[in-house]
């Protein structure tokens, strides 16, 4: 256990809300980062890896467990932690070389020694040259580059990464990932492990000696598959498509535990946090699955290669699905169910007839907003009244996010209509809205 550099015990975070309960972000971690790995923290967005990332450097404390350094307990930020986040995060008045300094300026370094360092540092990433540019002057993937000689020019033995080539083009996303492999496996740095958080299953494939899957609400790990492969890593070898089929069934595995209950899908709340996902989006998915005959059912990385998506975007639509009962995820493969084929087989109307059928069977705020929709006088609430209920266990952003979603999914089955100017729902139909107001309706 003498390898361990980082650990984590019984880690909880819950953030207080008043008035309201309380919202639970992660739940019972137990973690450990060894010297000479690089493990990956994968799941899906606001399952809490980027909170446990900033837990385990000490930037923010835990509600309960314990972070460990070198097996001594945290009291704050980690000297031996360099982050990478992913926004830039550069300073746009200084020049390359004066934001890699900037680390070493807060620890003291004399100017003669931060210099040369900076310049090694700068170097290392593929950086030289560009010492004077200031960063409106360098593409996204250049100034990632910067971003990685600040993290380490000040030696860290622990590198911290927020999904840091999320914001780039996938080439500049795929050369920047090479290029830090080729640095880890050369050891042209002092770092002695490398922590990332990630959606992207390709990523994490090719990167990590470890993976750890995130399941959601409370954020929690579900697996610990350890990869052996060596780095020279190839998506169309055997090996590495095993493993990205493995880590799928693991996710889909953990997606289902919390799903279904006795065999069957659980049913939700009224505070259910919903998938933010277009109609257009589940519709074409939908249709996807039913061009799949005659199963009408496919593997989930199949379909996620087929669509082009990643983690982050194919889950919340497959989620989107399952609520509604459109379709059903089981063993790594997403089939329709008999009203999801129906749906597909109907006509536009008939479609949309469906598709209130399951809003008002299956999810209880749109049956709630209808029912006070027909027993208030003029068939008419105001948004707020919606928010105000969702507000007693969901943050403020994520119950906006959830009436929008209800309002979209609703306005598109004719449930009821809403009026964008006065915020108010109303059992109006929206067909019958003026050419006037067809804009706000």
């Amino acid at each position: 256990m003498s390898d361990i550099i980082i650990s984590v015990q019984n880690i909880s975070k819950v953030f207080p809300k008043p008035a309201s309960q309380d919202i639970s972000v992660l739940d019972n971690i137990d973690l450990s980062l060894r010297e000479s790995e690089i493990v990956c923290l994968l799941g899906t967005s606001g399952s809490g890896k980027s909170t446990l990332l900033r837990i385990m450097s000490g930037l923010i404390k835990p509600s309960s467990g314990i972070v460990s350094w070198y097996g001594q307990p945290i009291k704050g930020p980690i000297p031996g932690v360099s982050m990478v986040f992913q926004n830039f995060a550069l300073l746009p008045w200084l020049t390359v070389l004066e934001n890699v300094e900037l680390g070493l300026e807060a620890n003291n370094i004399p100017p003669d020694q931060r210099r040369k360092r900076a310049l090694a540092a700068i170097d290392i990433v593929g950086m030289d040259g560009f010492e004077s540019a200031y960063p409106k002057e360098l593409s996204g993937g250049m100034c990632q580059r910067v971003g990685f000689a600040r993290a380490i020019v000040v030696e860290p033995d622990v590198l911290f990464m927020d999904e840091p080539f999320s914001a780039l083009d996938v080439l500049t996303a795929e050369n920047l990932r090479n290029d830090l492999i080729d640095l880890w496996v050369a050891k042209k740095t002092k770092l002695k492990a490398i922590l990332m958080v990630t959606h992207n299953i390709y990523e994490a494939a090719y990167m990590a000696d470890r993976i750890l899957i995130f399941g959601t609400n409370p954020g929690r790990i579900m697996a610990d598959l350890k990869v052996d492969m060596p780095y020279d890593r190839n998506p169309d070898q055997s090996k590495f498509t095993e493993l990205v089929d493995s880590i799928y069934h693991h996710i889909t595995q953990a997606s289902d535990s919390f799903s279904r209950i006795g065999g069957r899908l659980k049913p939700v709340d009224i505070h259910f946090r919903l998938p933010e996902v277009e109609i257009s989006t589940l519709i074409g998915l939908v249709e996807t699955l039913h061009s799949e005959a005659p199963t009408h059912q496919t593997e989930i990385s199949d379909l996620a290669q087929e669509l082009h998506l990643d983690l982050d975007d194919l889950l919340p639509i497959i989620d989107s699905l399952q609520l509604l009962r459109f379709a059903q995820l089981r063993s790594g493969r997403v089939e329709l169910t008999f009203a999801g084929k129906m749906f597909a087989e109907a006509s536009l109307l008939d479609q949309k007839q469906i598709f209130a059928r399951q809003l008002l069977d299956y999810l209880p705020i749109v049956k709630h907003i209808h029912k006070r929709l027909n027993m208030k006088a003029g068939h008419s609430i105001h948004q707020s009244e919606i928010l105000m209920l969702l507000r007693q266990k969901l943050s403020d952003t994520a119950s906006e996010d959830v009436l929008k979603t209800v309002i979209e999914w609703s306005r598109y089955a004719e449930v009821f209509a809403f009026d964008v100017n006065s915020g108010h729902l109303s059992l109006d139909n929206p067909g019958e809205v003026s050419e006037t107001d067809a804009g706000t309706k």
